[in-house]
């Protein structure tokens, strides 16, 4: 079967991937957003379902006011002995756990904490053992791939933390994973910063503790120097065997808006890349190391397209997520229609504002709402942080109600149309492609923003694009409902 890159469509960064149970399971990084660390299953490693979050309860993580691409970083999944690990980094409070359960669809533990430092963690079970592997500085102040023994059961180290590799020259060395294969210990990681020198890099030892030797074929993937070419920026990937035998990199990449355009905007997303052993026993990925758009795998099934976002057949606690530490009484949320509370708390504020969104999840899209306001403002936002975002939303100013479009940038925020409304409430709609967005209130245009404004070239961080609802003013009230976004 031939299957497209990327696999997974939007921010969906930081992808770890493991196989139990018959299943495939992945996590992605979540950053400010909440419930944190969607989760993920698939019967082919194409096709991906979310079954929900791993942080589903504001007690497992702290994300009170902090900051885009704050919060919970680089996830790593892990199954063993009939429980499933997840292991990550809340960056703001420079703090390494993990949480575990037993059941995949169920509750997740409350975070245990590890005394080792860095970020990117990932874990590695063998003979009853567990260690603990991330990047910074080890207990003797040399910094790489670092890694301790700890005890499962409540997070305490039993050694010190050692570096075990330094990697292969690149900057920013992260997302460490260990495997054992064919009796050597791999480890892989990416270099090269999360940007268009990003790359993954391997080195391997007969030893867990090393020493590990770098694989000559480093990079084993990147495509730093595949220009002119749209998928861009691969790494921070994680190794996964599929049922026939076969190996592949389930990585982050992303999708600039056009081949001499370097601007991404919908966040990094997730690919997969074959994956090749020689016979002398060392791996590379793709074609010359690199990752293209389609490649085939085994197996009879088909790729699913996107298709169409509604109420109806969306799911208010798996698809949707909430900026921040959300005050849940101000929603009410059903198949039909969403009623949103405003308060003072605005789009500009890095605290949590009356928002619930879905992650944008391709270039070409139209997205269709109406929307009502007794007083105050609602409508939609096309969102990256607090400083860069386009809202167009009806506005109710005490005389009557009005359709406007504000165009956010760098803190700038420019009022681009007011249109006088009948009544309290307007069908609002957004058309967009890879180079921006058409903003339209009951079907009169009233303007148009550019994609590369909302790129992480211009916004900073480790985001993607969310297409928010939201209600601001106290005490106001905004009801959506026919919501609807139709993917070409």
């Amino acid at each position: 079967m031939i299957y497209k890159n990327p696999v997974l469509k939007g921010f969906y960064p930081d992808p770890s991937v493991c196989f139990a149970e018959g299943k495939y399971y992945m996590v992605c990084s979540s950053f400010q957003y909440f419930p944190g660390v969607p989760l993920f299953e698939s019967d082919d490693l194409v096709n991906w379902k979310q079954i929900g979050h791993v942080l589903t309860r504001p007690g497992q993580v702290m994300l009170d006011k902090i900051n885009s691409s704050g919060g919970v970083f680089a996830p790593t999944i892990r199954y063993n002995d009939g429980r499933f690990y997840m292991v990550t980094t809340n960056d703001t409070t420079h703090e390494n756990f993990y949480v575990y359960t037993d059941d995949i669809r169920g509750e997740w533990s409350d975070p245990v904490t590890v005394d080792q430092g860095g970020i990117d963690p990932s874990l590695y079970f063998e003979d009853g053992k567990t260690y603990f592997i991330s990047n910074g500085s080890d207990d003797f102040g040399d910094a790489g791939v670092v890694q301790c023994e700890i005890d499962i059961a409540d997070g305490r180290k039993l050694t010190d933390s050692k570096c075990i590799w330094r990697g292969s020259g690149g900057r920013f060395l992260e997302s460490p994973h260990i495997y054992k294969i064919g009796g050597w210990y791999y480890l892989m990681a990416a270099e090269g910063g999360t940007e268009y020198g990003h790359m993954i890099t391997s080195a391997r030892s007969r030893h867990i503790w090393g020493p590990f030797e770098s694989n000559p074929h480093n990079p084993v993937l990147t495509n730093r120097s595949k220009a002119p070419y749209i998928i861009q920026g691969v790494g921070h990937g994680d190794l996964i065997q599929d049922r026939q035998g076969g190996w592949h990199i389930l990585s982050l990449g992303f999708r600039q808006i056009h081949i001499w355009q370097t601007y991404h905007h919908l966040g990094r997303e997730v690919f997969l890349t074959p994956v090749s052993f020689g016979g002398d026993g060392w791996f590379t990925a793709g074609k010359d190391g690199t990752c293209d758009e389609q490649y085939e795998l085994p197996g009879d099934f088909e790729q699913k397209p996107l298709g169409a976002f509604t109420f109806a057949n969306t799911d208010w606690d798996i698809d949707w997520a909430y900026l921040r530490k959300p005050e849940f009484s101000n929603y009410e949320l059903n198949g039909d229609k969403a009623v949103l509370h405003g308060t003072e708390i605005t789009l500009y504020d890095t605290d949590s504002p009356t928002f619930i969104a879905l992650r944008q999840r391709d270039f070409d899209f139209v997205l269709s709402v109406n929307v009502s306001v007794d007083s105050g403002m609602g409508g939609v936002t096309v969102y990256h942080t607090e400083n860069e975002h386009y809202d167009i939303a009806l506005r109710n100013n005490g005389d009557g109600c009005e359709a406007v479009l504000i165009l956010n940038l760098g803190g700038i925020r420019h009022e681009q149309a007011v249109l006088p409304v009948s009544g309290n409430c307007a069908k609002l709609r957004i058309k967009a492609d890879n180079l921006g967005y058409t903003f339209f209130a009951d079907g009169e245009q009233l303007g148009y923003g550019q994609s590369k404004f909302l790129s992480s070239e211009v916004c900073g961080g480790f985001t993607g694009v969310m297409l928010g609802l939201y209600a601001v003013g106290k005490d106001s009230t905004a009801e959506f409902t026919d919501f609807k976004v139709e993917y070409k």
